[in-house]
């Protein structure tokens, strides 16, 4: 991992010759044009979020009952005595010991936001299929906070298309982020958020999966401040580990699994 780190960081010295050095006086008049290029971005997201506001809802049927470390619990019980919930799919299939690392890349920057969500009418969760015996372990290695539930014996990641059956990923054309895509992989990630009305019924009011997740990432947000940027070859498992895992040498495959031995063949994709 070092040697591969090293490479990531030298500088490519054709890349900075496209960049002139000029005075801060000139330096600001360019910035004052990008700017305005950036408010108008701005602008357009916060249209795109009052548009997402707008969007229907689905109400939940289903009584989703999950396993927690203190038991049976249901997707209202996870409300607490909030109308709101966020729940992070978390790729962690059962048997894998550990799970996915852009999901436990992800996790670590909700962690830090839970306080606050949760002063402001939002309760969080991650919800994986693992068993909760697995899930505890690695959410102690981790040194998480949030909370989180097995799926392991309920329809939930199946009908919200994060998990998927040996014989669709045998087929290889499954529903996932809105549309057909050819992936073989048993888990996906992604996030959904819920309400909850005065009367207890629950509703469906968003998901995002994929690249919409990076909403969350200021990890990435920093980068795309730096001269580098991201400075990936195609997606996050090109460098990114679980948090105790840096300089530890092994691969990331494409179903977001990390292995200590070295890559062989092919790179992987993950939820990116």
């Amino acid at each position: 991992m070092e040697k591969e780190t090293a490479t990531l960081m030298q500088p490519d010295a054709k890349e900075l010759a496209q960049h002139p050095v000029v005075s801060q006086q000139e330096w600001n008049k360019i910035l004052e044009e990008h700017v305005k290029k950036e408010k108008k971005m701005t602008k357009l997201r916060d249209e795109l979020r009052r548009e997402l506001r707008a969007l229907p809802w689905v109400k939940i049927e289903k009584n989703y009952v999950f396993e927690s470390p203190y038991g049976k619990t249901t997707l209202s019980d996870l409300f607490g005595n909030r109308s709101q919930l966020i729940v992070k799919h978390f790729m962690f299939g059962p048997g894998w010991g550990e799970g996915c690392v852009g999901c436990s890349f992800s996790a670590d920057h909700l962690e830090g936001t839970v306080q606050h969500l949760e002063n402001h009418d939002v309760s969080v969760v991650a919800i994986s299929r693992a068993p909760i015996q697995e899930i505890e372990a690695f959410k102690k290695r981790m040194g998480w906070s949030f909370r989180w539930v097995s799926s392991f014996d309920s329809d939930f990641n199946y009908d919200f298309n994060v998990s998927f059956t040996p014989e669709q990923v045998a087929e290889g054309h499954m529903y996932y982020n809105f549309g057909y895509i050819d992936a073989p992989m048993q888990e996906q990630s992604g996030i959904s958020t819920f309400y909850k009305d005065e009367k207890g019924d629950i509703y469906r009011t968003y998901s995002l999966y994929a690249r919409g997740e990076e909403a969350i990432l200021s990890t990435y947000a920093l980068l795309d401040l730096t001269a580098k940027g991201r400075n990936e070859e195609g997606n996050l498992v090109n460098w990114v580990r679980h948090h105790d895992r840096y300089n530890a040498g092994g691969f990331v495959d494409n179903t977001g699994r990390y292995h200590a031995e070295e890559k062989k063949d092919g790179s992987g994709s993950c939820c990116h």
